[in-house]
Parts: structure tokens; sequence; C-alpha cells
């Protein structure tokens, strides 16, 4: 997407992640510290375009956790132990 590209949301990015000390918000209300890889659109760019710049809408986290956010495991999971013949 353009918009993951610009230098507004570069340095938007950037911002947060300073915000949060580079640390996954997630992890850090459970007790545990990782590393923040992903800043997260709480309000999805998608449903809410006028939030896309907003710092408050923005979350910083980690891989897992942002899959997590987004069910991406759920779907792996569901077809990683199947035992489908395809012949």
């Amino acid at each position: 997407m353009k918009f993951y590209k610009s230098n507004e949301w570069m340095s938007l990015r950037k911002e947060a992640l300073k915000r949060d000390n580079f640390e996954c918000q997630l992890c850090k209300a459970a007790g545990r510290y990782h590393k923040a890889e992903n800043v997260h659109h709480m309000k999805e760019v998608k449903t809410h375009p006028q939030l896309s710049l907003t710092l408050n809408n923005l979350q910083c986290l980690c891989i897992k956790c942002h899959n997590e956010v987004h069910d991406r495991l759920e779907s792996t999971r569901k077809n990683k132990y199947t035992n489908d013949e395809r012949w």
C-alpha cells in the first residue's frame, strides 16, 4: 500500500516507536518484554482513514502479537494439521 511508504507515515511510525520505548505494548501489559517491530492501527486505515496519521490510534507490537490481533495465526493453525489426501 502506497500509504505505508509515505514520509508522513514513516515519521509518525518512528514517533510511535519512541513513545512506546520500542516495546510491544501487549507483551508489556502481560508482564513480558519483546521488541516492537510493527506499528498497528487500532482502528484500521481501511475503515477509519481519517485516523491513519493519528498518534493515539497507533500501538507498537511485536510480530507475534500483531499477527494475533489480525487473526493471522488461527488460519495457519487450521491448515497446518490437516490430513486430506490430494490424489
